[in-house]
Order: structure tokens, then sequence, then C-alpha cells
């Protein structure tokens, strides 16, 4: 039994190792465009200079060598063949496999701002080779534009921070982390930001980069006409699934990326799919699950990815830790926001009739871990007589007579 995985990133690394376990004797090989194994949610640490490529890197030491896996790296998967179970690479190999797990992870998106897609030094973050380019780049520029204020986005200027350059930021929204945060836990960053002397164009959108006649970069024009000087542009609008390399198969895939099952199975027999790929809840450890679901398809167990929560986003800027679980805000009046600021940290809840859909704790994280529970089981707390904020475990047990306890 042959499997092939496309990608070396969280769904991949892990349903690989996950093959592994379950397939002690079959032949396993990776294929990725990346020659090296990193997270790409600490790409800025590697542009501040707070990691090397080395400290990027998320596998436990002699990853391949432990669970036997063959790495071809530095190649592009350019076709899919899934009449001959074949692949295509870009130095014209061709490879067959038996079951193919596509976690091929997702690119930056150049949004269509005129000149954007034509000019030099504009780089997504996406890649260890983005982040290299960013960081060769900030050593000749003094001005740099940021398009976006989402986790990429936010990601890039913490980058940046250190390195003595004027850092704008162009976002659409009227905050910054506009999925993740409500305007109350959003403003706390905008005044650390601030603080360090970043400029947040918010509510604002770029319509045209003006760049010189060798198609260098020299200011933003604002839909406002507001102007910005800029060297460097950094698109972090959003990202775009790497399925080029499915078009002339008949695997399906829609405008957010591959379409997959719960078993983490395509339309086509044999060939199945994890992670950013999908284009749906990009969030590492759902892509991290979708790779562990995946494989034990694959490999003949039954299992389900029922749990689409995604769980969390956690973050960690200029000191100041924020996590946001689920809904960050009431869709309508139906729903219950309580919250509740104390002490610097700032806790809201979101509910309705008993069940917590979501929540935003930011500065002290201890609350965490029972909300979590809450959401992603969608625990009753209806019964619970005490105050939303001081619910703990042991609200929901009860002891028998004789003292074991019951749920």
């Amino acid at each position: 039994m042959r499997y092939i995985v496309i990608g070396a990133s969280a769904s991949g690394i892990n349903g690989a190792k996950t093959l592994r376990q379950l397939q002690p004797n079959a032949e396993i090989i990776m294929v990725s465009e990346d020659r090296y194994v990193y997270s790409r949610c600490i790409l800025h640490r590697y542009i501040s200079g707070d990691r090397d490529i080395k400290g990027l890197d998320f596998t436990e030491k002699n990853y391949f060598e432990k669970y036997n896996i063959k790495w071809i790296n530095g190649v592009k998967v350019t076709e899919l063949n899934d009449g001959k179970h074949s692949i295509r690479l870009s130095d014209n190999t061709e490879l067959s496999y038996d079951k193919l797990l596509i976690a091929s992870g997702a690119g930056s998106f150049i949004p269509p701002v005129e000149n954007l897609r034509e000019a030099n030094n504009v780089f997504g973050l996406r890649t260890l080779e983005d982040a290299e380019r960013i960081k060769e780049a900030v050593k000749s520029v003094k001005n740099v534009v940021v398009l976006g204020a989402g986790l990429i986005g936010v990601d890039a200027v913490a980058g940046l921070l250190n390195h003595g350059l004027n850092i704008y930021v162009v976002e659409m929204n009227d905050r910054v982390l506009a999925l993740q945060l409500d305007k109350c836990a959003a403003e706390k960053y905008h005044e650390l930001f601030r603080e360090k002397g970043v400029n947040l164009k918010l509510k604002v959108k770029a319509e045209k980069l003006v760049i010189d006649r060798n198609n260098n970069p020299k200011k933003m024009l604002l839909n406002t006409g507001e102007e910005i000087p800029c060297e460097l542009v950094i698109p972090a609008a959003g990202v775009r699934a790497n399925i080029d390399f499915l078009k002339k198969s008949n695997v399906k895939a829609d405008r957010s990326g591959l379409v997959i099952d719960e078993k983490g199975q395509t339309n086509v027999d044999d060939v199945y799919g994890a992670g950013d790929v999908t284009g749906r809840n990009p969030i590492w450890p759902t892509a991290v699950k979708e790779g562990i679901v995946a494989a034990n398809n694959m490999a003949g167990n039954r299992l389900l990815m029922t749990d689409f929560f995604g769980s969390k986003n956690t973050m960690n800027f200029l000191g100041l830790a924020t996590m946001s679980l689920g809904l960050v805000s009431a869709p309508d009046e139906t729903y219950n926001e309580e919250i509740e600021i104390k002490g610097g940290n700032y806790k809201k809840i979101v509910h309705k009739e008993g069940v917590i859909y979501g929540a935003i704790i930011q500065g002290d994280l201890s609350y965490a871990g029972i909300l979590t529970q809450l959401i992603s089981k969608k625990i009753d707390i209806s019964r619970v007589k005490k105050p939303i904020f001081e619910i703990d475990y042991s609200d929901f047990f009860n002891l028998k007579e004789n003292l074991e306890y019951t749920y």
C-alpha cells in the first residue's frame, strides 16, 4: 500500500504520522513545495529575529526517520490524474498512489488594487520564502503598508515592529482582528500598536499603488483621497486554496477550496483532504484534527470530524493575551451578551437559552478551559444558579450516597 501526502504543514505532518501509526508496513511519501517544515503561525517571529528556521519547526526530532516517511521537498504537484491514481510533479516526475491525502494548504491572495500585482516588493506572509523576502526588503525601505488587519496582517505588524519602520495598516473594518474580537477587545490592541508608532487606517480601502518606471512602490492611494508613502506592501487580506493542480482531475472544488465530507474524503475514491486547502475554518487545531481524521479513514478506520468548533483563536501581541471562542458577538436579538471588566481583564460571553455559543477573554485566560468545554460540548448551564463568570467544573457534578461523582 502506498500513501502519498501532499503538503508538509499541520494537517499533512499529522496525517502522515497517523498513517504510520496505523499502517506500520505501508509506504508513505510526502511531497511539498516547502524545503523546510515550519509553523506558518509564527513566521512573524522569523521576521523579527526571535526565531531561526530551526525554531519554526513544530515536528519532533528526526520526524521523517522516526516514522519512515520519504519526503520529496522543493517541488510542486502540477497535476492529479485520479483515473490513473497518479500525480505529476514540477520536475516532471510521476508518482502513483493507492490513497492520496491533499493537504496543500493555501497561498496569499493579492487583492485587485491597481498596480499591486505588477509591482516589486509586494509579498504575502504565508511561506518561509515570503518571510525571507520581507526580512531582506526591510533592510532598505522606510515605509511599509500592510493591507488587512486579520491574524496574518497583525502577525506581519508584530514582526516588523523592531526594524525602525513607518508601518501603516489599511483595514476596511472598524477594528483589527474583526473576526476574532469585538470593538472593546480590539481597542486594547489599537492602543498598544499606536504606542509603538503603528499608523492604523481603519474603515478605509486601498485603491491604487503608485509605482515608478521600474515598478517600485512609491505610495498607496486610499478611497478617502489620502496618500500613504510606501516602498514595501504586505497583502494580508485573505488566502486562496492551493488547488490549481486539480483542474484536469475529477476532484470537486468550490469557490472556497477542496470539498470534503466528515471523513475527510473527496468525491473521488481514494482521494482525501484536510486543512487550509478546504478554505473552511483555517485554524491550526482544526487542520491537525482533519489530518488525523482523514488518515484514519484512509487506513480503514471509521472516524468522523464532527467537531468543527475549531476551537479557539489564541493570540498574544505586545504582551496582551486574548482568546476568542465561537461567536464573538450576538448575531441577533435572541442572543444575550454578558460582559465583565475587572482589574484590566475583559470577559464577554454570548449565550442563548442556557447554551454558550461564544466568548472573548482578554488578559487573564484562566477561565478559558471551562469555557472551551461549555461551548464545544453545548452544555446547558440554565440550572446553574451562580453568575455566569463564576461557573466551574464542580457545578456539573453531584455526589451519590456512596460518595461517587455523577454528572
